[in-house]
């Protein structure tokens, strides 16, 4: 398979990975799960399965992709992951907050959300296809995601009081 066959599938895994992901704190609601798992339906909750999603993800596309000749696989991940986050804040908070009047309309959020993937798939391909290995930089990108991980699990309990980590649907902040 082709890399950018690859990258199409992608595409599609992480959207249908973000269906399970999204609902899985609903599943089996204990601790643990809340650190990884949205519990709310806060833009910042939405994030934080943004950056689950892509790094379930990595973990199944390392082992396809360890088939095919790549460079900086780690900091494609987190890039990618970060496009996306990125993507979603510039694009579907301004739209959610103030457009929308705070009402989510799905089919915006699912059409945005798989642009934002399409994008951070592109970049991550155009990653992978660098012919210079930044050794380094993938050995730090695996410490920022954790730190990132850490920070998203923080937040989930003790979240800022702003819009973002807001849940206009249950009126509260985190769990």
């Amino acid at each position: 398979m082709s890399l950018k066959k690859e990258k199409i599938i992608s595409v599609i895994a992480i959207f249908l990975i973000s269906s399970l992901v999204h609902f899985t704190y609903n599943l089996i609601p204990i601790n643990i799960v809340s650190y990884f798992f949205p519990v709310n339906e806060s833009i910042f909750e939405h994030l934080k399965m943004i950056m689950t999603t892509y790094f379930i993800w990595g973990i199944i596309e390392y082992f396809i992709l360890k088939k095919i000749k790549h460079n900086n696989f780690c900091l494609s991940t987190l890039i990618s992951s970060l496009v996306c986050i990125i993507f979603i804040l510039l694009v579907f908070s301004p739209i959610y907050l103030i457009l929308m009047n705070k009402k989510e309309n799905m089919i915006v959020t699912l059409i945005i959300y798989f642009i934002g993937i399409v994008i951070s798939q592109f970049i991550s391909y155009k990653i992978l296809k660098s012919k210079t290995n930044y050794k380094k930089l993938n050995y730090l990108s695996i410490l920022v995601y954790i730190v990132i991980m850490f920070i998203f699990a923080y937040l989930t309990h003790n979240p800022i009081h702003n819009d973002i980590f807001f849940d206009f649907e249950k009126k509260k902040y985190g769990i």
